[in-house]
């Protein structure tokens, strides 16, 4: 069985070699606004359970790589969850994680320089870290209201058991964080 695909094949822009798509969020960014009823982050929240299985991911077009990112990044929101006792502690915790310094393509830190173009250009490095930022804090936003129970306020284990799981056998945080 293969891996998912996103379903955005046409993006509107790129930046390096990665879809700047529209997404529908609440926070500031260069994302075009999305009037649709899904976007990227729906769709990679959706598949995520069924991608994080996959070792090897064939990418089909830019907008595959923006899921890959936002795979990874929703890895990263799962670890912190499990240490997470209410959904007021998670929201806390995904509005640090989003904020905080993170690399981006064509730094040395990055998991996955070899699938993503560095910036042509400052402006270009500006943009990506601009989109990368509001895709991390609107992403960890939608995750809470997944991951934790409304009536209990604890996290589901349903989605915390992804948590070990690395998808592609990559992390976006450094080895033993």
């Amino acid at each position: 069985m293969p891996a998912y695909h996103s379903q955005f094949l046409n993006p509107p822009q790129l930046v390096g070699n990665m879809a700047l798509l529209p997404i529908r969020s609440q926070y500031k960014g260069p994302a075009p606004k999305n009037a649709g009823e899904q976007d990227i982050i729906d769709e990679a929240i959706y598949f995520f359970k069924a991608n994080i299985f996959f070792r090897s991911y064939e990418i089909k077009s830019e907008a595959d790589r923006t899921l890959i990112y936002i795979t990874l990044y929703i890895s990263e929101c799962l670890k912190k969850f499990q240490k997470c006792s209410s959904r007021n502690q998670g929201e806390k915790e995904m509005y640090t994680l989003g904020i905080s310094n993170f690399p981006i393509p064509g730094e040395g830190q990055f998991p996955l320089n070899a699938m993503y173009v560095k910036p042509r250009n400052r402006n270009e490095e500006d943009t990506m870290r601009a989109y990368l930022q509001q895709l991390r804090q609107e992403t960890g936003s939608r995750l809470c209201e997944k991951v934790f129970d409304p009536s209990t306020d604890k996290p589901s284990k349903w989605w915390l058991c992804f948590a070990r799981r690395k998808f592609m056998d990559k992390s976006l945080s450094a080895p033993g964080q």
